[in-house]
């Protein structure tokens, strides 16, 4: 037995109580230390169900931390297999150079083909991207009288002195964060404040969240109505919404790339006219039929893998994964390739960032933590996600105008 596995006799009878059920989980904390509870909660399970949890004990993770900030009845760590994808020359306004791609999954196929699509943007002299707009939003619901105080509510908030009252309220809650509008939407006797903040480096949810109770507190105060739910879905987060592809949420990027004749013929054994059809007819009309919110290819896929690898809380891959791809043969018969990301939520502060492995890979791409200048890092990442998201849509239709998708998932997928 390793020796860090070995119990004290309290241990034991807490260990005992746990199996037994005369002590919960979530209360072991308080009797023993955080990398203690992880030990006695794993063990518990394995007496309970009669499994052996060997490869979940084995991590470098700091438990205490993880703890602290990012993980409840904590029980060990699910290892993802990490691959690397690049280098992928990238012109941004923040991410300038050759970057090395961390990519967490089990799909095999996935690095090999954005690794692929990495190589095309290189040989074409990479990808020119940038960051339109970047807010955070939370939508709080007021339930109103009637729809004449539904109007006054709304005439209230949109006049000038008070936005700066809620303003001035938010910044309170936060160094970096500042509420930058407020839209409201009004169903019935319902009234919905989508509120949007910049919070800089950081993804912002729980920034914003902050921010938003202490506002509606303050219009609690001022107009007299308390929202029945400081989110109500018009926000919208982690759910596919028509609103984050127009109005954007998180960070809206494009990202572009030429890809002459000669490097499609060799780097992706088709031809531009090629996979112009392909994205037309499968990314665009295909999606239109099917009446999808996401016009592209894989992109979920890329999104994913980097979220996981970088700290990011992966559910937002839902928002993210509303990415249009285009592509378009240009007059000179080279290809042009665009991705458009409405609603890309990241971050290098908060969150899982801090986590060891994850740490380790920001520091990879160079964003780990805070920037010198507020936002940077945080424009960085999106710079270098859209980038390997591009990537991912140019190697998977190349596959699909060539005829080799089911090849490569045979050969690579297994």
């Amino acid at each position: 037995m390793n020796p860090e596995n070995q119990l004290s006799m309290a241990e034991e009878e807490l260990l005992g109580q746990l199996v037994s059920g005369d002590l919960s989980m979530h209360r072991l904390d308080k009797h023993v230390e955080k990398d203690r509870a992880v030990l006695l909660r794993r063990m518990a399970l394995e007496k309970i169900r009669d499994v052996q949890l060997e490869h979940i004990g084995s991590f470098s993770i700091n438990e205490n931390e993880a703890s602290k900030r990012n993980i409840e009845n904590m029980i060990g760590a699910v290892q993802v297999p990490l691959g690397i994808a690049g280098p992928v020359k990238i012109r941004g306004e923040f991410a300038q150079g050759d970057y090395y791609l961390p990519l967490a999954t089990t799909e095999g196929a996935l690095v090999a083909s954005v690794n692929r699509g990495c190589s095309a943007i290189s040989a074409s002299g990479g990808t020119v991207v940038r960051v339109f707009n970047e807010v955070m939003t939370r939508a709080p619901v007021f339930r109103m009288n009637d729809i004449n105080h539904a109007k006054e509510f709304v005439d209230w908030i949109k006049d000038g002195d008070v936005f700066e009252q809620l303003q001035n309220k938010a910044s309170e809650t936060t160094r970096f964060g500042k509420l930058t509008d407020v839209g409201p939407y009004v169903l019935g006797n319902n009234v919905y404040l989508r509120f949007e903040f910049d919070t800089k480096d950081a993804m912002g949810m729980n920034m914003v969240t902050i921010a938003t109770q202490a506002i509606v507190d303050l219009i609690s105060d001022e107009f007299g109505v308390y929202p029945v739910s400081l989110s109500g879905n018009m926000c919208s987060d982690k759910k596919p919404a028509a609103i984050n592809n127009i109005k954007g949420r998180g960070k809206t990027v494009v990202v572009e790339v030429e890809l002459t004749a000669e490097v499609v013929e060799k780097k992706l054994k088709t031809t531009p006219q090629a996979m112009e059809e392909v994205n037309y007819r499968k990314n665009l009309l295909g999606s239109a039929r099917a009446q999808s919110l996401g016009f592209n290819a894989h992109a979920a896929n890329i999104i994913a893998a980097m979220y996981i690898a970088c700290g990011q809380d992966p559910a937002h891959v839902v928002e993210g994964s509303s990415a249009i791809t285009t592509m378009d043969v240009t007059k000179y018969g080279s290809l042009y390739c665009t991705v458009t990301l409405p609603a890309l939520q990241l971050g290098t502060v908060g969150g899982g960032t801090k986590i060891g492995t994850q740490a380790e890979c920001l520091g990879l791409l160079g964003v780990a933590g805070g920037s010198d200048v507020p936002g940077a890092n945080s424009k960085k990442l999106a710079e270098i996600i859209a980038s390997a998201v591009l990537a991912g849509e140019i190697s998977l239709v190349g596959a699909q105008a060539a005829g080799h998708l089911a090849r490569a998932h045979a050969e690579l997928g297994r």
